[in-house]
């Protein structure tokens, strides 16, 4: 299980850097700091807007990360595309996509 657990993050850590370099023209990515109760929940994102009423819901897994050994509890959606989000959870808060950027919304 550890084993498992830690490729997922070692995965996750992989594919965020090669989104910030690879990003397309109308891409950028989410990364969602959250409490860590949340470790192994989904939260989902979708894209606000009048003619996106049935706008597909865009999930992904809390999982534990270290950084500068520091543990953070997050959230990283790799490709999503340019405009404003819904942030299903607690306040629903919204968030701005910019394309090439990494934005970063802390709930914790």
């Amino acid at each position: 299980m550890v084993h498992t657990h830690h490729h997922a993050s070692y995965w996750t850590r992989r594919h965020t850097e090669a989104v910030v370099l690879d990003i397309g023209d109308d891409l950028g990515a989410l990364v969602l700091y959250t409490r860590p109760e949340l470790h192994g929940h989904e939260i989902e994102v979708s894209r606000l807007g009048a003619d996106n009423v049935e706008a597909k819901r865009v999930h992904s897994a809390v999982l534990e990360r270290s950084f500068n050994g520091r543990t953070v509890f997050a959230a990283v959606y790799p490709e999503l595309s340019a405009g404003d989000y819904q942030v299903w959870c607690d306040g629903t808060p919204t968030i701005t996509i910019t394309a090439g950027a990494v934005a970063e919304l802390d709930l914790s």
